[in-house]
């Protein structure tokens, strides 16, 4: 199902979305396709749901993170923050911040750096909306299970398409087993594993992830 900008885009959102209610999850026919201008005024009536925008238009709806996985990303946050401050040259985001990647998807990683000159080039109305472009730095939390779209198999697919979109570097961490993968800007990743520091490349000077402090959740 592709749905077409109508004249009335007030019918559009009542047609397919009704007010979010956090307790039953919002559902869409699986063959349902939207643009992103479309998805945008999906999300706009639907402000609690978690929802991202695939390549081809599907909608994937985000199940929320365990207690244990939240707590290890505020902790990626409070040390992406600490070196943007520190650097003077980086933006951070967090997972509820959503970019339009060049593919047309819109996606939200678990945390990401946007270099300031990129961000500041952005218009007003481009800040406020889904901002059209990919992060330097992405980073994904894997859940323990593989199932579903906090799995690694799915996060794999989105650290894929990251690269694919320009992002300069990725980092996949994987705290049940204590690894990580790094999603290079071309190229096979690299894994690692039972290391304490995580170092960022050169693009990225003095970045570097305590990563005991994160496994400990």
């Amino acid at each position: 199902m592709t749905l077409t900008t109508s004249p009335s885009q007030s019918q559009f959102t009542s047609a397919i979305t009704a007010r979010f209610d956090a307790l039953a999850p919002l559902r869409l026919p699986p063959d349902l396709r939207l643009t992103p201008d479309q998805f945008e005024l999906v999300c706009a009536e639907n402000r609690d749901a978690v929802l991202e925008l695939a390549a081809d238009g599907r909608v994937i709806a985000m199940t929320p993170t365990g207690s244990e996985t939240s707590g290890r990303n505020s902790d990626l946050l409070f040390q992406l923050q600490t070196f943007a401050r520190a650097s003077g040259a980086w933006k951070v985001f967090e997972s509820s911040g959503g970019f339009r990647l060049p593919d047309g998807s819109i996606v939200s990683p678990d945390a990401s750096l946007v270099r300031l000159d990129r961000w500041q080039a952005l218009s007003t109305a481009e800040r406020r909306s889904f901002a059209p472009l990919c992060p330097d730095l992405v980073v994904e939390l894997a859940s323990p299970s593989d199932e579903g779209p906090r799995g690694v198999s799915a996060l794999r697919q989105k650290m894929a398409a990251y690269q694919a979109n320009g992002a300069r570097l990725g980092w996949l961490l994987l705290p049940h087993e204590q690894a990580v993968e790094i999603w290079p800007a071309s190229g096979a990743p690299q894994r690692l594993e039972q290391i304490d520091v995580l170092e960022a490349t050169p693009e990225f000077p003095g970045l570097q992830l305590q990563l005991a402090e994160i496994w400990a959740g």
